[in-house]
């Protein structure tokens, strides 16, 4: 499912107009990635969490030439799947 296909989808879910449901999950969008840029995660029970992880600086290897090259440490957003949504998945 794309973007435009979960808009389609909570329009019809809801009852709101494709330009509602576009203006809902884009502002919803915006917000989790202010809050993770932020430093900040977005908790949705039942559902998972959007969080900020950090990614230790490491080395690596070009596989072209073979050398070794220095990775820096970096943050990455994730998420983790909360019970209830890992187990509708299982079901």
């Amino acid at each position: 499912m794309n973007k435009s296909q979960l808009v389609d989808s909570i329009a019809k879910k809801s009852g709101l107009t494709v330009k509602d449901s576009t203006a809902a999950v884009n502002a919803f969008l915006e917000s989790v990635k202010d809050a993770l840029a932020g430093g900040d995660s977005v908790t949705l029970i039942g559902f998972g969490s959007f969080l900020v992880r950090d990614r230790a600086a490491r080395s690596g290897r070009n596989p072209r030439t073979g050398n070794v090259v220095q990775i820096p440490a970096v943050k990455v957003p994730a998420f983790k799947a909360g019970k209830p949504l890992k187990d509708a998945v299982n079901k």
